[in-house]
């Protein structure tokens, strides 16, 4: 099986610790490169970061438009009708991308998970079912998707990895509802939510990334 094409971007030689972060919907892995220099500048470890493309596929709430997408959005509810395969299959891709990186001696412990909307509903459906848990999931602007399964299918080991969750309070494309509802969820089953909102909308703000570069720090140092 081939592995999803990335764009890598690397702030030290050899690197010990690694960020895979995935984009959103219609976005691909250049979207947030420019973050990196950001998030140095704010003291975030020097890493390896791993920005996947998503495959491209036809996505029916844009009109059946191709784009690049973890799986397929079916309908504005996003819970009520889901994309089961599409689902399983990038959480499948995902972790496929961190097994390479244990093959470069990145064990799961250095390794922080991190995703915006689409990709942080990925970011939570592949980190909480690893058997090997990871240093840190982010879950931006996102909610928990196939919420019903992760009773039983989590994994024991990935009980205890912490989950910092961010939303804009003006998110008109997930609404803060669905994304607290899934916070809760988590919490319910016993994660370390570590929660913040701010006031914009499906997008990532100044204050958002100072959070996550002290998140960063906190992992891996």
């Amino acid at each position: 099986m081939s592995l999803l094409e990335c764009v890598e971007v690397q702030t030290r030689e050899k690197p010990t610790a690694t960020v895979v972060w995935l984009h959103g919907l219609g976005a691909d892995g250049y979207d947030f490169v420019p973050l990196v220099r950001e998030l140095e500048s704010l003291g975030a470890p020097a890493v390896r970061y791993v920005f996947p493309h998503a495959p491209t596929r036809a996505v029916t709430i844009n009109g059946g438009a191709v784009m690049r997408a973890w799986y397929d959005i079916l309908g504005t509810e996003l819970v009520r009708r889901e994309d089961e395969p599409g689902i399983r299959q990038s959480q499948h891709d995902v972790a496929a991308l961190i097994a390479r990186e244990n093959e470069r001696g990145v064990a799961n412990e250095r390794i922080v998970l991190a995703g915006f909307s689409q990709g942080g509903a990925i970011a939570l459906q592949t980190g909480l079912r690893l058997t090997q848990p990871l240093a840190g999931l982010l879950a931006l602007s996102t909610y928990l998707p196939l919420a019903q399964t992760l009773a039983h299918e989590r994994a024991s080991a990935s009980a205890g990895v912490p989950i910092l969750m961010a939303h804009g309070r003006q998110d008109p494309i997930i609404p803060l509802s669905r994304a607290t509802a899934s916070r809760d969820q988590l919490r319910a089953l016993g994660y370390a939510v570590q929660w913040h909102e701010y006031p914009m909308p499906h997008s990532v703000c100044a204050d958002e990334v100072q959070q996550i570069a002290a998140f960063l720090q906190e992992r891996m140092v």
